[in-house]
């Protein structure tokens, strides 16, 4: 048996995050991913790194991780792109909301201005005509979550952390991790394994939400900024079956991303060309030039989704030394920094910088 201080069970882009944190620490890690780094919900994630205000929860955590965001903005394994969001308003009563979200933003210190339609053209003149105005956060950015995941697990390994790669967690006993192949590894375990979850934690529930993405040719200069709809958050913390909604973004690679799409009854990563169609369908209705530009690859993952909407971060209620970090839905790469840093103040019962109690796996319990 070999003991640790934590074990990482998941090695997707919060997995990742914690493992390095933990090693940062100087604490004694495992991690154990049976899969590429990066491979599942990471792989499939667009990587944008945005604040969203709808819940004040997920803006704290979103706002304390992209603080931490900032350090990566030099490292060339992140592809960091600082191309900001600009928030799209296709109705008067949308445009309306916008001196609301201006207003939450800069209480949680992120810089946001509302934009007239004049501006908005003059920022992407590729736009459909007839949209009213908008909401520009100019310092937020977009990153390649598979390679920053991957960075991070080597750093984690640079500062002494043990990979037990192509090996998956077959059980929890007290105190320790059992592998696949009878490997027993000793200490407290951290399961980060996204949809994956309930295979080890059955009592935290978890739904995959399957969605596409489409990635373009290179268009260099076509798209300036992360454009996303201002009623998004209606498909993001919608419980409808099925549901999409306008996001595209730039790639420092010249290339366009295209979202986004949420399905909550798909159960297999088959592209489905209805739901391509209608996520494509929407994104034309805003931005008609993509219409005619070429599509090189379609591909799905599958977004970790908790019953609330909030990610579970901490300590698993009823089992000793057991942690949870998953549930994440499509802010796992914003907040995966911040959540890493949670995760090791409470586990090192520190106090953390924002109140973890809306993340708390005990919620589920009670």
């Amino acid at each position: 048996m070999t003991g640790y201080d934590l074990i990482v069970v998941g090695a997707g882009i919060i997995g990742a995050s914690c493992a390095d944190a933990a090693a940062g620490e100087g604490l004694r890690v495992a991690i154990v991913e049976p899969g590429p780094i990066g491979g599942g919900a990471t792989a499939a994630a667009m990587g944008h790194l945005v604040a969203m205000d709808d819940d004040p929860a997920e803006l704290a955590l979103a706002r304390y991780s992209l603080q931490q965001w900032d350090a990566f903005a030099d490292l060339p394994e992140a592809e960091f792109s600082r191309c900001g969001t600009l928030w799209v308003a296709r109705s008067e009563a949308e445009t309306r909301a916008i001196t609301t979200r201006v207003a939450r933003l800069a209480a949680a210190g992120v810089d946001a201005q509302a934009i007239d339609a004049q501006t908005l053209y003059e920022l992407e003149p590729e736009l459909a005509p007839g949209l009213c105005g908008g909401m520009l956060v100019p310092n937020e950015a977009v990153v390649y979550p598979p390679r920053v995941a991957r960075y991070l697990v080597q750093r984690a390994q640079a500062r002494g952390a043990q990979l037990h790669g192509g090996r998956s967690a077959r059980k929890l006993e007290r105190g320790s991790v059992v592998l696949d192949d009878g490997t027993r590894l000793s200490g407290p375990a951290l399961i980060a394994t996204g949809c994956a979850l309930p295979v080890l934690l059955p009592q935290l529930p978890m739904r995959g939400r399957k969605g596409h993405l489409v990635i373009t040719d290179r268009y260099p200069a076509l798209l300036r900024h992360q454009l996303i709809e201002l009623g998004y958050a209606d498909s993001a913390h919608g419980d409808a079956d099925s549901s999409v909604a306008f996001n595209v973004q730039p790639r420092p690679t010249g290339q366009i991303l295209i979202g986004s799409s949420r399905e909550f009854n798909a159960t297999d990563a088959t592209v489905s060309p209805a739901m391509v169609r209608r996520m494509l369908e929407r994104a034309f209705g805003f931005m008609p030039v993509l219409h005619g530009l070429q599509g090189l690859r379609v591909w799905t993952g599958f977004r970790p989704t908790t019953p609330d909407g909030q990610p579970y971060l901490g300590a698993v209620p009823g089992q000793q030394d057991v942690w949870v970090a998953a549930g994440h839905e499509g802010l796992g790469v914003t907040t995966a920094l911040g959540s890493a840093r949670l995760l090791l103040d409470l586990l090192l019962q520190r106090k953390p910088a924002i109140d973890p109690t809306p993340y708390a796996p005990s919620r589920m319990a009670a």
